[in-house]
């Protein structure tokens, strides 16, 4: 029997998922999880490059475990988990530093935006972000990397220091590929459709995020940015339009053609208000199970658990290679 591939993939737990982030990635992992061995992680080492309330990220970190298995996210068929329950990512992310240059990580665009964005805390972590993300990938021997445009710099430099490495100390890594799988529905923001749709987002009207109320849902959406002429129909110069199409062909498994005929000549007022219905029909059985899983405190302690233990065993014998290889001395056991 062949052996199956490896995919990692990690979120951040910092802001909330969006109507984006389930459209056009969560909603297609649940559909790798019967040919591949995937590896969600919860990457809460990563969120603290930026300062971070205590209290708001523990929860954030479990309310996004929660919705990774509402969404449908099967913790016997992945392993589902916390980066800093496993601390042998940041044991490999030293030593990954030392074979990693100056020069690699000033060129990381992230740590450009990133920097402009918090020049009052441009902090060393933030710089070596990418060698953590390498150390997350590498660590787990993985084959499949699913990367937007934003990440394939990191999935760059990831290859890079796994081929230098290997070149030194012999087969050590799996150098890493991009997942290229079928492609989510690229969500773009509300109030402004030329940018994607991002739980960073500091202007809350341009998200729609996975717990938000039906009511809610139906005002942002209401005050979607569209255009004056009226008319229901995807073109690159209508872009808030062609953003709402898409939104409700995702939502709905209609192609963009049966959408236009479906709402030719009706005007944006009743187009609207039938996307933000589709994306509350999606939504709602999600937050119900959401709920549900949060009422049962134990069953999520065990998925933590367990996740934490699986993850922590693969990664013990990536790391103990990588420690034969360098030098250091062997634990006595």
């Amino acid at each position: 029997m062949e052996e199956r591939k490896r995919i990692f993939s990690g979120m951040q737990p910092s802001g909330l998922i969006t109507l984006g982030n389930y459209l056009g990635a969560l909603k297609n992992w649940t559909n790798l999880q019967d040919d591949y061995d995937c590896l969600y992680c919860i990457v809460d080492e990563h969120a603290i490059t930026v300062r971070q309330d205590p209290a708001k990220l523990r929860k954030q970190a479990r309310d996004l475990l929660t919705q990774y298995l509402a969404v449908g996210i099967d913790p016997k068929k992945n392993i589902i988990y916390y980066q800093s329950h496993v601390s042998q990512h940041a044991e490999l992310a030293w030593i990954l530093n030392c074979f990693t240059y100056m020069g690699e990580l000033n060129r990381m665009t992230q740590f450009k935006d990133k920097a402009a964005k918090h020049a009052d805390n441009i902090n060393a972590g933030l710089f070596t972000y990418p060698v953590l993300m390498a150390a997350d990938i590498l660590l787990y021997q993985t084959d499949l990397v699913p990367v937007g445009e934003d990440q394939r710099q990191h999935l760059e430099i990831t290859r890079d220091i796994a081929v230098r490495f290997n070149s030194i100390y012999g087969d050590t890594f799996k150098v890493p590929e991009a997942y290229i799988g079928k492609v989510g529905a690229r969500i773009m923001a509300l109030q402004d459709p030329t940018k994607k749709m991002s739980k960073s987002d500091e202007n809350k009207n341009n998200t729609i995020a996975l717990m938000d109320e039906p009511a809610v849902i139906m005002n942002k959406v209401k005050r979607a940015v569209t255009d004056s002429d009226n008319e229901v129909r995807f073109d690159e110069s209508k872009p808030g339009i062609s953003n709402l199409l898409g939104i409700y062909c995702a939502c709905t498994g209609k192609t963009i053609a049966e959408a236009e005929k479906e709402f030719d000549g009706v005007g944006y007022g009743v187009f609207k208000t039938a996307v933000g219905e589709a994306v509350v029909a999606n939504l709602e059985p999600i937050q119900q199970k959401v709920k549900d899983l949060e009422k049962n405190k134990d069953y999520l302690d065990e998925i933590i658990k367990d996740g934490a233990q699986r993850a922590g065993r693969l990664a013990e014998r990536t790391l103990t290679k990588v420690q034969k290889r360098v030098g250091f001395p062997p634990k006595i056991r």
